[in-house]
């Protein structure tokens, strides 16, 4: 315990010295060079498995550090980076986490830290590799298809999940779809009959691991070094989650949906303002370190973008659990910046992302069950509908899916 103590206080110490100087990307020639290429990093998940990943570090034309995170299909840039002598702080685009330790040319070692919920989780990477899990046995099964998973199974916190992988010789790819969103771009392997899965973006630090055969998988859910669960599945080509507009709902007693909460300049804001006054409104109920919220936010850009002179006013309700104020507003503005948010988004809680502590914030809600959810008001301010969750690009035909019935609701909604 005194050792994770002490770990804790000197990564903490490296951060505060490293933010002191403004996360900028190093050019300074007198420090050690980073080794362009390839690279393999790791997060230590528990006393027996760690996590791996793959990340390329590159210099774009000015000379600026560049980090590209590497999860099947997806590609995450980072390039807040800043060397100091033998010391290194990586700042994760959008999300507060940051990576920071020491390195050498070849190696870097240290810690990924969120200061706000205390996590810590140690970190190592290497040069010249670019392998994420080893392949020891060929794999005795191909897991490609649906599965019916369950996770948390004969507990109390039980929850559903749909799997879906894809599976090219021993190399496997996919996501795990649940009610409240999918567990992003998964990469991993089937070594004999062993599944492992893992992902890095940047905020969530997610592993899977699980033994198979062609009909079942027994497994278990590292989240960080936080969280342990274990999920079970079976094959199920005809499973489906229940429809993400039937978990949410207006409680009996209530006949409108409203809010009042402050922007960035102190001022409350709710449903009876000008700018919503007459139009089609998205409330998104969200917060800035979740990435189903970020791929959401990212997907409603590119519609306001797409579709300029509609009468859609989408508002965000940030749910931080940055300490104070000042910090949650910091998040808010640092993902209105790096996205390009054009959207005013509300300042509803500090201190916990807490659910049940949001639905206190949104009493005519039944629950609040996932970030993000949207409630999706008439031009009267009528609910006409409430989407749970978000699943995002790495759930492929069901992101599909969604945005075509996105597209119809809006135009249904415009036309009245």
């Amino acid at each position: 315990m005194m050792k994770r103590i002490r770990l804790r206080k000197t990564i903490y110490s490296l951060g505060a010295m490293l933010l002191l100087l403004g996360f900028c990307s190093c050019k300074d020639s007198t420090l050690n060079e980073l080794k362009i290429g390839d690279w393999r990093g790791t997060m230590q998940v528990s006393n027996t498995e760690e996590l791996p990943f793959n990340f390329e570090l590159s210099k774009t034309e000015d000379g600026t550090l560049l980090m590209t995170l590497k999860n099947a299909d997806e590609r995450v840039k980072v390039n807040e980076i800043i060397l100091d002598k033998d010391s290194i702080i990586i700042k994760m685009p959008v999300f507060e986490g940051y990576i920071a330790g020491t390195y050498s040319e070849t190696e870097i070692q240290g810690a990924f830290i969120k200061e706000s919920l205390d996590r810590v989780v140690p970190f190592h990477a290497s040069f010249g590799n670019s392998t994420r899990f080893e392949i020891n046995t060929a794999p005795k099964v191909d897991l490609s298809g649906i599965w019916k998973v369950d996770f948390e199974y004969d507990t109390e916190d039980a929850y559903p999940a749909k799997g879906i992988f894809y599976q090219d010789e021993g190399i496997v790819t996919g996501t795990f779809r649940t009610t409240t969103g999918d567990y992003r771009y998964l990469e991993g392997v089937v070594d004999g009959s062993t599944l492992k899965l893992s992902t890095f973006d940047g905020a969530h630090v997610f592993l899977f691991t699980a033994k198979a055969n062609d009909s079942t998988l027994e497994g278990v859910f590292y989240s960080g070094n936080h969280s342990v669960e274990k999920f079970r599945a079976v094959r199920d080509s005809t499973f489906e989650l229940p429809s993400a507009n039937d978990l949410t709902f207006i409680k009996e007693g209530y006949d409108r949906f409203d809010f009042s909460f402050p922007n960035e300049s102190g001022q409350l804001v709710g449903l009876q303002d000008s700018i919503f006054r007459n139009k089609v409104v998205l409330v998104q109920v969200m917060g800035t370190w979740c990435p189903n919220c970020l791929d959401e936010t990212k997907f409603y850009m590119e519609y306001l973008k797409n579709n300029p002179n509609t009468d859609v006013q989408i508002v965000g309700l940030a749910f931080e659990y940055a300490k104070t104020e000042a910090k949650a507003f910091d998040g808010i503005r640092r993902l209105k910046d790096r996205i390009g948010v054009t959207y005013p988004i509300l300042l509803a809680q500090i201190g916990t992302s807490n659910k049940t502590k949001a639905n206190e914030k949104l009493p005519m809600l039944n629950h609040v069950l996932s970030y993000p959810t949207t409630i999706y008001l008439d031009k009267k301010g009528d609910v006409q509908k409430i989407h749970t969750g978000f699943n995002g690009p790495a759930t492929g035909d069901t992101y599909v899916a969604f945005k075509k019935e996105f597209d119809a609701t809006i135009k249904k909604l415009l036309a009245e």
